[in-house]
C-alpha cells in the first residue's frame, strides 16, 4: 500500500465540504477544471457499464438560476408561488462559477435494478466533489427548489425511467465549515470474526 496516496486522499475526503453558493466569492473557475472533474465523474463505478451519468454545465450560473425560477414559478399555482422564493432561486448562483445538472439516464438493462444507476451517478457527483475539493474549489449539491419537481425533469425532456439527481454548484470560498460527525464510528459498524 502507498501510504502516501492513501493519505492524499483521506485527506481530501476529511476535507471536503458542502459550501453553498451564496457564501462563495465569485472567482471563476477554468472550464478546464470543470472539464477535469467531469471526466472524473467518468471514472465512477457502473454495473454493466451502463454509465448512467448525464452532466448539463452552464458557465453562467445567472442562465440556470434564471431557468429554475422560471420552472418553479411555472409550476405553482399564484396562492403558493412565493416571490422571496423566487427571488433566492433567482440569485443562490449569483457568486459560483460553474453549475452542473446531475442526471441519471436509465440503461436499458432491466437487469440492472434503478437503485443501482442512482448509485452509479451519486458517486459519480462524489467524484466531482472530491475533485473540487483537491482543485480548492468550493461546492454544494443541491435538490432544493423545483429540482426535483416534474417541472424541472419535463423542462429536461427527460424519459420517466430518468431521474435529476441534483445541480452541483462549483466556484471559490475564502472560508470553508468546520466538519463533524455527530454519531461515533463505532456506533456505525459492527465487526464479525
Amino acid at each position: 500500500m502507498d501510504s502516501n496516496s492513501f493519505a492524499t486522499v483521506a485527506s481530501i475526503i476529511k476535507t471536503r465540504r458542502s459550501v453553498k453558493p451564496n457564501v462563495m466569492n465569485g472567482h471563476k473557475a477554468p472550464n478546464g477544471h470543470v472539464a477535469a472533474l467531469l471526466e472524473l465523474a467518468d471514472w465512477a463505478p457502473t454495473h454493466g457499464f451502463t454509465e448512467p451519468w448525464r452532466f448539463i454545465v452552464y458557465e453562467d450560473p445567472t442562465k440556470f438560476c434564471q431557468l429554475h425560477a422560471d420552472v418553479y414559478k411555472q409550476g405553482v399555482n399564484a396562492e403558493e408561488f412565493n416571490e422571496t422564493v423566487y427571488s433566492n432561486l433567482q440569485h443562490q448562483g449569483d457568486k459560483a462559477s460553474h453549475v452542473i445538472i446531475a442526471i441519471m439516464e436509465r440503461g436499458n438493462l432491466a437487469k440492472i435494478p434503478a437503485f443501482e444507476e442512482v448509485a452509479a451517478v451519486s458517486s459519480a457527483i462524489q467524484n466531482i466533489l472530491l475533485g473540487a475539493t483537491a482543485l480548492s474549489m468550493a461546492s454544494f449539491w443541491s435538490t432544493g427548489g423545483a429540482i426535483l419537481k416534474p417541472g424541472f425533469k419535463d423542462f429536461l425532456q427527460l424519459r420517466e425511467q430518468d431521474q435529476v439527481m441534483g445541480v452541483l454548484y462549483l466556484g471559490y470560498a475564502d472560508q470553508n465549515p468546520e466538519g463533524k460527525r455527530t454519531t461515533p464510528l463505532e456506533n456505525k459498524v459492527k465487526w464479525i470474526k
